[in-house]
């Protein structure tokens, strides 16, 4: 499907300085191995989401790029080289994700909890936003990340419900609600945050009917955005949302409670996260 008029990425300009020194710390990031469109936006004011725990997932889910199969040994000193590179690119506000690890006995909570601390001792003043695998809905790797206190707990439902078997088979909507359930009650302090692509055949009553379910579990922000196929291998987009659609969703999330709404075609879970925060 050819892309219409209201969608337009920004070109990839300024962003060689960015990505050599990423290179340099062995680091990889979202933005790249997910061929995010933003790139331009976010690689251009020197912000990028790391990507920790390796580059390979163990999940296949039908809209990502990002690679699967059987992940490296997790790095050490991966934690140290983020926070390395956070101090060197100057940021004020840091994201860190990562691939989805079922391998690891916590799905590599630790690892998110130890690059926070690290981060925090690299760079004065820094806030941090993770951005987490559900792992496998233990409470206990949730507790590990919320105690090493991010400012922002983000987890995404990524669609609707009935769209799980083809777009996260290795998913579970409910499990992904109870992660966000937990990280509030462990620290009712705590900015929670999910997203949802729109495009792949959802009804517009059932992205309602998620941003209710978020609602009930107290999450604070929720970014919407179109989604767009990466690659050939991907699931194909079933529709382009039109804007004032996305306008809708934001006047409806707002009237429901959340504390920021962030409905565009071109929003992503991380992109302008630090101004998303502010709540």
């Amino acid at each position: 499907m050819r892309l219409p008029d209201w969608i337009s990425a920004d070109p990839l300009k300024g962003v060689r300085d960015v990505k050599k020194l990423l290179r340099q710390y062995g680091l990889s990031t979202v933005c790249e191995e997910a061929r995010c469109p933003n790139q331009g936006r976010c690689f251009s004011k020197k912000t990028a989401t790391f990507l920790i725990l390796g580059d390979r997932c163990t999940r296949q889910c039908s809209f990502c790029a990002v690679t699967s199969g059987l992940p490296s040994p997790p790095d050490p000193e991966e934690a140290n080289r983020v926070a390395l590179a956070a101090k060197s690119l100057e940021l004020r506000y840091v994201v860190v994700t990562s691939v989805t690890r079922d391998d690891l006995p916590d799905g590599g909570a630790s690892y998110f909890a130890d690059t926070i601390l690290s981060i925090r001792q690299a760079v004065e003043g820094v806030k941090v936003e993770v951005l987490v695998p559900d792992f496998q809905g233990q409470q206990s790797a949730v507790e590990s990340v919320v105690k090493a206190q991010p400012d922002v707990f983000n987890h995404n439902v990524e669609t609707v419900p009935r769209l799980y078997q083809s777009v996260r088979p290795q998913a579970d909507y409910r499990r992904s609600l109870e992660v966000l359930r937990a990280a509030k009650e462990i620290d009712n302090r705590l900015t929670t945050k999910s997203g949802i692509m729109v495009g792949l055949g959802e009804q517009y009553e059932e992205v309602l009917e998620v941003m209710d379910g978020l609602i009930n579990v107290h999450c604070d922000i929720v970014t919407i955005g179109q989604y767009l196929r990466p690659g050939r291998r991907n699931i194909a987009v079933a529709e382009y949302i039109k804007p004032e659609t996305f306008e809708k969703y934001r006047a409806a999330g707002l009237q429901m409670g959340f504390k920021n709404v962030a409905a565009s075609p071109l929003v992503r879970s991380s992109m302008d996260a630090e101004e998303i925060s502010h709540v």
